[in-house]
């Protein structure tokens, strides 16, 4: 198991970890928290769908599930790294997701979304295939918005107490 927002191994301590819990796409390289991960301890987070919330007024979101339309399972392009307290020898392993520009899908709905990554580029992201930094860059871009789907769920979502299918039910008049 890994803890949810990179926590460089540099750092004095895991507060960082709630500030790194995305990573994006157009600083990944040269940001310090995510500089040395991105270079070598990138990982796939497999899925097979994410929610956001897109903005009705100041007050009120609307839930959305977005997922492949085949509705098969996924992989995010993510980092990883190991933090070790010494004086506690205490060892925390951490990850984050790269974020990039929304498609056009997304984009109504939030400006920013995960990076999907293409089955066929997963090697050449774990490092099984040789890829310069330019050309790892350039995997982090939008995927294509005709091979998904976003679907109206409800509120429930927003809840972390709340864990059944129901999360995931369309409303009725989806968009």
């Amino acid at each position: 198991m890994l803890r949810w927002g990179l926590i460089p191994s540099w750092v004095k301590d895991t507060k960082i970890g709630y500030s790194t819990v995305n990573a994006m796409a157009e600083t990944v390289a040269s940001k310090a928290a995510f500089r040395e991960a991105f270079k070598s301890r990138r990982c796939l987070i497999v899925a097979d769908g994410f929610y956001e919330w897109a903005a009705i007024s100041l007050k009120e979101k609307q839930p959305y599930l977005i997922q492949m339309r085949d509705r098969k399972p996924f992989a995010f392009a993510g980092l990883w790294e190991r933090w070790k307290d010494w004086a506690a020898e205490e060892v925390v392993q951490s990850v984050t997701i790269i974020t990039t520009a929304a498609n056009e899908l997304c984009n109504p709905i939030h400006d920013r979304m995960p990076v999907i990554l293409a089955q066929a580029d997963y090697a050449k992201w774990l490092g099984e295939k040789p890829a310069t930094p330019d050309e790892l860059q350039a995997l982090l871009k939008p995927f294509d918005a005709k091979a998904m789907e976003a679907v109206r769920i409800g509120p429930r979502v927003g809840n972390i107490k709340n864990d059944d299918a129901e999360l995931i039910t369309p409303l009725l008049n989806s968009a």
